[in-house]
């Protein structure tokens, strides 16, 4: 493994953990930057090849306007191993995931750490306390801990979640991730907290009608995976 997959395989796990539910604080990655070499435009994505200080690399950003020559930051950078493009009919043995920032800004310290996902939004301070939200209408309607305890019965499956999101972390792999709570299930039992992606935005604060299918035993890059989320929800507050 060369100097950039490992230090970028790093900012993944830190990443992933902070949307699997971990506690504590952790330092954000810092900025990737280099002079893009080239640019691969796609329906969804902007793929940049890269000249960095530990050599060249391939990024996929949401898609922006980005010229050859340019000096670029990726910001939340999250390395994928053996990721295949099918638009691109290619595969890369790493590639770096993450969001269009400026290349010039400084790298975060871990004095200015906050919890993953929260410089996307807000500071803790402003973070909202977590309230009990009456559950969904319908059906599939479902409470947060119903999906968690009951995710192999709903593999695959449509449901509804009311909730609130409690972080955010924008831009992974075409998706927007969120962790969502509705005051039930247990802390200690880790049902209370659920995984959500979605191409929709939301803040953290907002209590949302989530509607999606439960995706279980979910595998991503650098060996993580979740025992269960809400793939490609629709959100409506």
């Amino acid at each position: 493994m060369n100097a950039i997959t490992t230090r970028f395989a790093a900012a993944l796990l830190l990443c992933l953990a902070g949307l699997a539910g971990a506690t504590g604080t952790a330092a954000p990655a810092a900025v990737l930057k280099g002079e893009v070499l080239e640019v691969r435009e796609v329906d969804s994505y902007t793929y940049l090849r890269l000249k960095t200080a530990d050599g060249e690399v391939w990024a996929a950003i949401t898609k922006a306007p980005v010229k050859k020559g340019a000096v670029v930051g990726i910001a939340n950078p999250a390395v994928m191993r053996d990721f295949e493009s099918r638009t691109l009919n290619r595969r890369f043995d790493t590639i770096v995931f993450g969001t269009l920032a400026d290349a010039n800004a400084p790298a975060p310290t871990a004095a200015a750490a906050v919890p993953q996902g929260a410089k996307d939004t807000a500071p803790p301070a402003a973070m909202p306390a977590p309230v009990k939200v009456g559950k969904a209408t319908g059906t599939d309607a479902r409470t947060v801990a119903e999906v968690v305890v009951g995710r192999d019965k709903l593999k695959d499956k449509s449901v509804s979640v009311r909730a609130q999101v409690v972080k955010v972390n924008r831009g992974i792999m075409g998706k927007n991730w969120f962790h969502v709570q509705d005051g039930s299930g247990s802390a200690s039992a880790g049902t209370n907290d659920l995984v959500v992606t979605s191409k929709d935005m939301a803040a953290v604060g907002d209590v949302l009608d989530i509607k999606g299918m439960v995706r279980t035993e979910v595998q991503l890059g650098a060996g993580y995976h979740y025992s269960v989320l809400i793939d490609d929800a629709a959100l409506r507050k």
